[in-house]
């Protein structure tokens, strides 16, 4: 049956920023569809495990800091030594900084491309290794934005790094799909997150957003949930190099 192929059940999933927002919503819904959940955030997690094993699911939680690529490998290989393998990488940890372009410093061009772009392909790079290392294939899976299609304002850091996941996703995937190893993206609209709390918080801009967005809502991390599943699964085997947008329409406008 068709719904067979979205059974996640016997994978293993690293999830990048799981205790809130984007990463958690994705990190139940993977754990929903069967996949054994390794989080990794730069705080403990105790509310996205209680959730998954209250459900029967299996969680580890790793704390480490992807400001920088240090961690990459311990990670794996804590997943490895728990688990067994690693079938799934959901790049989703993301820092945003906001600042007039004119007046945007070093230091918050550094840190948001980082972690939103160099941790992302260095992540991404070291999972590919294992994938190919255990024969198996496998699913990268990162969080672009629908600043990846626009130029957006007074982020000028996360622009360009959320448009660089959109391109080097396509470059892994033409290089990595003769393994077996699916990379794509997904690419959130205007979400209730921790990132977006100052959007919201304006009235005005959280108006002209929202006349904006054909759905009329801000969307949830559940509303990215089953785009994850899919993409990390089998139904998804011949879908290489794509980014996603789950936006309520925006891009449409």
């Amino acid at each position: 049956m068709i719904l067979d192929q979205f059974n996640l059940a016997g994978k293993v999933a690293i999830v990048t920023g799981a205790s809130t927002g984007l990463g958690q919503g994705m990190a139940y819904a993977l754990a929903e569809a069967g996949a054994s959940i390794v989080g990794v955030d730069y705080v403990e997690m105790p509310e996205t495990q209680k959730e998954i094993e209250s459900k029967g699911g299996k969680f580890l939680g790793i704390v480490a800091n992807l400001l920088t690529i240090e961690p990459i490998d311990g990670i794996i290989e804590k997943t490895i030594e728990t688990f067994g393998k690693v079938d799934i990488l959901v790049n989703n940890a993301g820092i945003i900084r906001r600042t007039d372009a004119i007046d945007f410093s070093v230091k918050d061009w550094d840190d948001v491309m980082n972690i939103n772009i160099k941790t992302v392909f260095f992540f991404s790079q070291a999972v590919a290794r294992q994938f190919i290392k255990q024969g198996t294939g496998g699913k990268i899976i990162s969080v672009a934005s629908m600043l990846s299609f626009q130029g957006g304002i007074r982020v000028p850091s996360y622009t360009a790094s959320k448009s660089a996941v959109m391109g080097v996703t396509r470059a892994m995937a033409n290089e990595w799909a003769k393994y077996n190893i699916n990379v794509n993206a997904i690419a959130p609209g205007y979400m209730a997150t921790n990132n977006t709390a100052p959007l919201r918080a304006d009235e005005e801009r959280s108006k002209a957003i929202l006349e904006r967005i054909p759905a009329g809502r801000w969307g949830t991390p559940a509303d990215v949930g089953g785009t994850a599943v899919f993409l990390a699964s089998s139904a998804a085997d011949y879908i290489n190099g794509y980014t996603i947008a789950v936006d309520g329409g925006w891009l449409a406008r």
